[in-house]
This record gives structure tokens, sequence and C-alpha cells, in this order.
């Protein structure tokens, strides 16, 4: 059966800890670019935390709003890519980026109006020992090419083997990319939307949910769950 994975996320859940964003750069190898290169605009987090405010002065509320790549069924950096790079992947429905093939273009970072795709500008470097933190099942990618927030594809596919080595489905709930793995307050639901049984199908088909910028026609894939008032 082919794949459609998807996330929701509950606003009304987050808390803004941040728990997610130290998660996804420990699972996927990201570097930390410095103070200098964040002012130049270099920062680099395949997911980040945004703040809003809600209500009216003076009832007002900080609320958080977790944003990676949204992995979209029509997805703009696709078609822009020279080399094929970035493209959709039948086997799991997702935006995936082939990082050998890219040349460094960033025609894919104009193109996404979610502002998650990343250039490396430098070659990696951890200091001792930080470097033996660094996960092997997940590539280092070298100056000049394009990444991004991949669902943690890594971890898709160990689920998958495993799965088809004891001939079965992959169980709803079994998947967690780290970023759902380590949210205290579990505001990031993980799962299956080809299946219509599945956590996330349901969350996707909720009355509070919207997708960012959706009427872009991007088509996401990951439901945002508005907040509920409190009495």
């Amino acid at each position: 059966m082919a794949h459609r994975w998807g996330m929701a996320v509950d606003l009304d859940r987050c808390t803004g800890c941040g728990a997610c964003v130290t998660a996804c750069h420990a699972e996927n190898n990201i570097p930390t670019v410095g103070e200098l290169q964040a002012s130049r605009g270099r920062a680099m987090h395949w997911i980040r935390v945004e703040r809003y405010f809600e209500g009216e002065f003076p009832e007002v509320s900080m609320k958080y709003r977790p944003v990676m790549c949204q992995q979209c069924d029509a997805a703009p950096c696709e078609p822009v890519c020279p080399t094929y790079a970035s493209h959709h992947s039948e086997e799991t429905g997702l935006n995936a980026q082939i990082y050998n093939r890219c040349i460094g273009t960033r025609y894919c970072a104009n193109a996404c109006p979610y502002n998650v795709r990343f250039f490396d500008f430098f070659n990696p470097v951890w200091d001792k020992p930080l470097h033996l933190q660094l996960n092997p099942d997940v590539s280092i990618r070298e100056v000049g090419v394009m990444e991004k927030c991949t669902f943690c594809v890594q971890r898709i596919t160990a689920a998958t083997i495993t799965a088809e080595a004891e001939k079965r489905e992959v169980k709803d709930g079994e998947v967690k990319p780290a970023c759902v793995q380590s949210c205290p307050s579990k505001a990031l639901v993980f799962g299956d939307l080809a299946d219509p049984e599945s956590e996330v199908s349901r969350l996707a088909e909720s009355p509070r949910g919207s997708k960012l910028l959706e009427d872009l026609g991007t088509a996401p894939k990951v439901t945002y769950l508005q907040g509920v008032e409190h009495a």
C-alpha cells in the first residue's frame, strides 16, 4: 500500500518549549551556524517555533506554531529544480531531496512559501566530542546543497523494513519523527493519511483543522488544529 505520511499539530497544546527543534537537530545532524551567520539570515532549523498573539487588548495571549516542511502534494519547490533533486516520492508521498543531484541553484528555496528550505553555505563542523553524537542513519550534507525536513524518513524506512520482514503493514503510531517523539505536550501527531483509521487522518478531518497558506493551492500534508477557548 502506498503511504501518504502526514502530521497534525494541535496549537492548543503547543507550549513553545522548543524540544522539537532540539530533537530535530540531534536526529538529523543539523549543524549550528553561530551568531554571525544567523545575523546574515543563514540560521538553519528544519523546524521552527513561531510566536503569534490572539485576542483583543488587554485579553491577549501568546500562541506558538511549529513550522516544518509541509510536504505539499503540489509542492512549488519541485518543478523549479533543474536537476530533479527536489522530487515527489511515490513510495512515501513526501517531497524528497536527493543531495548528490543538487547543484545549489536555490530555486526551490525561492519557490517555497513556507521558508523551510536551507542552503549549506559551508561544510558542517562539530567540535569534539560533539562529533560522536552524529546519527549514522542520516547523511552529512556538504557545502552548496539545499536541505530541509524529511519527516525523519530514516525512521519511516526502518519501520517499513521491519513491517515487511514481519509480513504486516506499518502500525498506526509506529513511526514517530524526532519532533513528535520529543514533544512533552503531545502536540504533534504523525501517521499515514492514506489510512482512514489512523489518528492523523481523523485529526486532519477535524473542524478545528486548517492548512498553512492553503489558499496558495500547495496541498500541504500538515494540519494545524486551532486553539480552543477555555472558560
